[in-house]
């Protein structure tokens, strides 16, 4: 079988971006690119069951009619990833560097059996999940992504944290070498961020491994990235080596960096406006008008009652 290489490929050829507009489309696609072996990123592909064990589109909300996928090239070109430099193209020109195989994960606090996994024994036989999600900057700017990944539940349940478990922290790789920005101290390094257990547990949030029925790019945070579509985007940590679970709620990166500007839960809220700008407008990248912010980045309906009765104006 001829498989060609991606940069042999135009975009044009993968799948249409029209199809990436209805949902169950674009699921239906990466099913059929899955059983020509394009589809489901390497990592995933090798660790699947033999009944190619993908979830259906159950528990993931709609998009709206207006909303369409941002384009492949905008969501690889514009990136925060600040180990690659602040420029939003930096990450794109700066990631080649960066070796994603072999890759582990070391698990330890709260948890049954602390170790270091390899990935691909991390994910093997969890089920392949196509997710179709907006995200939302903190600096007003918005993206719809197609992702593929699993479910951070199922990752968490094959962990196996004790009861006392209340928190999980993700760690990313700390390697100037090959992370040019980390010889800055822009940020503290490594990065960090955290969920509550039941944020995570939670089925919108996945592992990504994958975008665009492709291996997920370096720039967006190859192998392994968290996504979780109803906080601001700097919650997504990228390039995870470290899961770490607590019963007590962990340190973050940007709220350690400004505390002021930046809480644990960074929950999509247009009521809430950052220090320096409104949070109540968006830019969705590739549309000149800006539009209004949705609460919880418009999954309230399925996240709402984890903040029931909480103070989301002090707890930002």
């Amino acid at each position: 079988m001829l498989i060609k290489r991606p940069a042999d490929i135009p975009s044009s050829e993968i799948t249409p971006e029209a199809q990436y507009v209805n949902r169950r489309a674009f699921i239906g696609t990466a099913g059929t690119l899955a059983l020509a072996g394009l589809a489901v990123p390497a990592t995933l592909a090798a660790c699947t069951p033999a009944d190619d064990r993908r979830a259906s589109d159950m528990d993931a909300p709609e998009l709206e009619q207006d909303e369409k996928v941002t384009s492949e090239e905008d969501a690889t070109s514009y990136n925060n990833f600040y180990e690659f430099g602040t420029g939003k193209e930096d990450p794109k020109r700066n990631a080649g560097s960066l070796r994603t195989s072999p890759w582990t994960v070391s698990v330890d606090g709260l948890v049954k059996a602390p170790k270091r996994w390899d990935l691909t024994a991390l994910l093997a036989g969890l089920a392949v999940e196509d997710r179709v999600y907006r995200h939302r900057c903190v600096e007003a700017w918005s993206m719809v992504i197609p992702w593929q990944g699993v479910r951070l539940r199922d990752v968490i349940n094959r962990l196996e944290p004790t009861p006392s478990a209340k928190f999980v922290e993700f760690t990313t790789l700390l390697d100037p070498q090959q992370m040019p920005g980390q010889r800055t101290n822009v940020l503290p390094w490594p990065y960090k961020e955290a969920l509550r257990l039941d944020e995570a547990m939670h089925p919108l949030a996945m592992l990504a491994t994958g975008m665009y029925g492709k291996t997920i790019p370096n720039q967006n945070g190859a192998p392994l990235r968290l996504v979780v579509p109803w906080k601001y985007g700097f919650k997504g940590i990228k390039s995870i080596v470290g899961i770490r679970f607590t019963t007590t709620q962990p340190r973050t990166t940007w709220n350690d960096a400004i505390p002021s500007e930046y809480g644990f839960y960074a929950n999509v809220n247009p009521t809430v406006d950052h220090p320096r700008w409104t949070q109540a407008k968006e830019r969705r990248i590739g549309e000149f008008l800006r539009r209004n912010t949705l609460m919880f980045n418009g999954y309230a309906n399925e996240v709402g009652s984890l903040y029931a009765g909480m103070d989301l104006r002090k707890y930002y």
